[in-house]
């Protein structure tokens, strides 16, 4: 039986979830920052980016868990937008 190759690639975008860290996030995807921002949250700057995660840091914003996840599938569709373009 042959094994099918997993469809993520190595070149897939960073994609981030509700539990990722805010700093592993700045540091993995300068882009997401910028989308992030958007939503209003400006967390490049803050100190607690180190120990919030995502969800976390949108709660604390006054974000609900829906637009937290609608956010989330926002900005990573746009990575994976980009991604696929740069590929071109």
């Amino acid at each position: 039986m042959d094994k099918k190759k997993s469809s993520v690639s190595r070149k897939s975008p960073y994609l981030i979830t509700k539990k990722d860290l805010i700093a592993d996030i700045v540091q993995k995807s300068p882009r997401a920052i910028e989308l992030l921002a958007e939503y209003g949250l400006y967390c490049v700057s803050c100190p607690l980016n180190q120990f919030d995660n995502l969800e976390t840091g949108s709660k604390i914003h006054g974000m609900t868990e829906n637009e937290t996840g609608d956010m989330i599938k926002e900005i990573n569709l746009q990575l994976m937008k980009e991604a696929k373009d740069k590929s071109k």
